[in-house]
């Protein structure tokens, strides 16, 4: 899933962002959401987000637990 849809998107959830340091080269950094940013339902450049590590960034990717999936 991508992260332009705030739905898609909840506390706790394994995503990769891009940081603001890292928009020109594309590079994400991985990690669990703690805070939801954005207010809006969606942006077009992805959702901001704060990792529970501090950092701030737009989610690029939700990822998905493979086994979770493989249940639905």
């Amino acid at each position: 899933m991508n992260g332009k849809n705030r739905k898609d998107i909840s506390i706790g959830a394994e995503v990769k962002i891009v940081l603001k340091q890292d928009q020109r080269s594309g590079v994400l950094t991985e990690g669990f959401v703690k805070d939801i940013l954005t207010k809006s339902g969606s942006h077009p450049h992805g959702i901001k987000v704060r990792l529970e590590d501090g950092q701030v960034g737009r989610v690029k990717e939700v990822v998905v637990d493979k086994k979770l999936k493989m249940k639905n």
